[in-house]
């Protein structure tokens, strides 16, 4: 069975609250679903033919360098089209704000009710893009990387989830579901892959033990 969380101050009451939604909205919350990435064998070649360098300075890197949440039409912003994407049952206000809906995080199976309580992960951290590579883009380019809804990049998880990840490698930290693993490191890959960034050795070598055991 999923598991169930409720926060802030009726913790009691929130969980069952949050229980009874999940109830009516249906028998099984949707599983978080950003682009499939590619499967493990094509993945592994993605990582051999990442260009295995130390990561760069932090310096001079900013959120707002890499404009996120951007329009994505019918006053949908990309984190708005990412919660109905990835949730079950969700409804929204004439602004595109999700009022109702599920969501199931893959990266621990925790299940929300509230969009609030709901972070959008970058799979490849923009911190962590900036330091591979995307330092010397325009900011265009990692305007497109922010908000991509085309490759496996953004997905819907549980928030403090996301917030102990911040800009962590896959050597450094990977969802407390071990059975995403694989998936995660497709996704983490396939996006490095797509943009040309660059991958540090403990990075590439942590990416090849998961993927070896796909």
């Amino acid at each position: 069975m999923p598991k169930v969380y409720a926060r802030r101050a009726t913790v009691a009451a929130g969980s069952a609250a949050a229980l009874v939604c999940t109830l009516l909205l249906g028998t099984q919350p949707a599983q978080a679903a950003p682009p499939t990435p590619p499967d493990a064998a094509t993945a592994r070649t993605y990582l051999a033919q990442l260009k295995e360098q130390a990561e760069g300075p932090q310096d001079g890197y900013s959120r707002d360098k890499f404009p996120h949440w951007s329009d994505q039409g019918k006053n949908c912003n990309t984190r708005e089209v990412v919660l109905k994407r990835d949730g079950e049952g969700v409804q929204t206000d004439s602004k595109c704000a999700a009022t109702r809906g599920t969501w199931k995080s893959a990266y621990d199976d925790g299940v929300w009710t509230k969009a609030s309580d709901v972070d959008i992960d970058h799979v490849v951290p923009l911190s962590e893009a900036w330091k591979s590579g995307a330092r010397q883009w325009t900011t265009a380019r990692r305007q497109q990387l922010a908000n991509d809804l085309t490759h496996a990049q953004l997905i819907a998880v549980t928030d403090n989830v996301n917030q102990a990840k911040g800009d962590k490698d896959p050597a450094e930290w990977l969802p407390p579901k071990t059975s995403y693993h694989c998936t995660y490191a497709r996704m983490w890959v396939s996006v490095k892959h797509v943009y040309g960034l660059t991958a540090d050795k403990a990075e590439k070598a942590a990416l090849k033990k998961i993927l070896d055991r796909c």
